[in-house]
């Protein structure tokens, strides 16, 4: 049995689960609720770095990041499960998870700047620098989505998973400013209905 530490809010590790749909491990994962500001969890035995998600493998060893467990399932699967073995499509798979994971590293870094420090010492062009990676990213996206499919390769999972997360914890979609990066979530929605039983939350 493979063990994944993780989080219910994680869009990594949600990518990594929705992942594991396509490769066959996902009755092969053992979820494991971390808690990464908590300095006894064992997370950071496993992860020096202290981050989510973290897989742990029969024999103790540990796979990090998101990017790297999704590479060892796919690889484990036999190939091209989510990562497309041959090129281009390859490289516009992981190409658009870059993106995807760009925009939610730069969303969970403004996230961190109001949870973190107190309003009197947020700094509003740190704020505005990673908001304009997300808002960049997000036009680069709603001016061509991508296509939602019922056998999606990572590159889609991420920008998904991405998505609910940012309307999750910022009313990203929902504002009305991104339609075509709705439509593209309510269609992946309908094409991969176990992705609503990975739906982050608190």
């Amino acid at each position: 049995m493979l063990k994944l530490r993780s989080s219910a809010a994680s869009p990594f590790g949600r990518k990594v689960k929705v992942a594991a749909l396509f490769t066959g491990h996902a009755d092969k994962l053992e979820m494991l609720p971390t808690d990464t500001m908590n300095p006894a969890d064992p997370l950071r035995q496993d992860n020096p770095l202290g981050k989510i998600p973290c897989l742990i493998l029969p024999d103790g060893t540990t796979v990090y990041d998101s990017r790297v467990i999704v590479e060892y399932l796919d690889h484990e699967a036999g190939g091209g499960k989510v990562i497309p073995a041959a090129w281009p499509a390859r490289l516009a798979a992981l190409k658009l998870q870059a993106l995807a994971d760009g925009i939610t590293d730069a969303a969970i870094l403004q996230l961190y700047e109001g949870r973190f420090r107190a309003p009197e010492k947020h700094e509003p062009a740190w704020i505005a620098h990673q908001g304009g990676k997300v808002e960049r990213g997000l036009g680069t996206l709603e001016a061509n989505p991508p296509v939602a499919s019922a056998t999606p390769d990572i590159g889609v999972i991420s920008v998904a998973c991405m998505l609910e997360w940012y309307e999750f914890r910022f009313s990203g979609l929902s504002s009305g400013k991104y339609p075509k990066l709705a439509a593209f979530a309510a269609e992946f929605n309908r094409l991969v209905p176990a992705f609503a039983k990975t739906k982050p939350h608190a």
